[in-house]
């Protein structure tokens, strides 16, 4: 029983020795690094958006049939 108590302590304090140095490794992205990452994110916004939009411009169509079917 002792056993699954010393397992029970161990995993928080290796889950807060591995995130420290998880921490300690990253570093502060610089300008030009900060650019390119915005202009990623911006990109996949359009994109997810153009995409969503698409789906949206069919959807409409066939929800107008099928609401027009079920009428008759």
């Amino acid at each position: 029983m002792s056993e699954r108590m010393r397992e029970f302590v161990e995993e928080p304090i290796a889950f807060l020795n591995e995130g420290t140095q998880f921490l300690n490794r990253c570093t502060k992205p610089d300008k030009k690094e900060f650019i390119q990452i915005c202009r990623a994110v911006g990109l996949g916004f359009v994109i997810m958006g153009l995409i969503g939009y698409l789906v949206k411009l069919i959807h409409i169509p066939i929800n107008n049939i099928l609401v027009y079917v079920t009428c008759l």
